[in-house]
């Protein structure tokens, strides 16, 4: 599997409790990311990332925003939730 892009979708402000407005990463998560090599691991992090969105609430607006990302990269990836 080639490479996943980064669940963060620009906007980039660290809020509720340190978690990105945006994309709901901390910044240690968002580190955690980038080390990941594996296109694998990558999709695995997203996945994860979509359930704490999911727990956290209040990121309707981030999968609308990933996928059109994803499109323009030319990348296809299932953002329908685990379960």
């Amino acid at each position: 599997m080639k490479k996943v892009p980064s669940p963060c979708i620009d906007v980039c402000k660290f809020r509720r409790e340190g978690h990105c407005i945006g994309c709901s990463m901390t910044k240690s998560q968002k580190k955690t990311f980038k080390a990941l090599k594996k296109g694998e691991h990558q999709a695995a992090y997203v996945k994860l990332l979509m359930a704490q969105q999911e727990n956290m609430g209040r990121y309707t607006h981030w999968g609308p925003a990933y996928a059109k990302k994803l499109k323009k990269k030319g990348f296809k990836f299932d953002l329908r939730p685990i379960g």
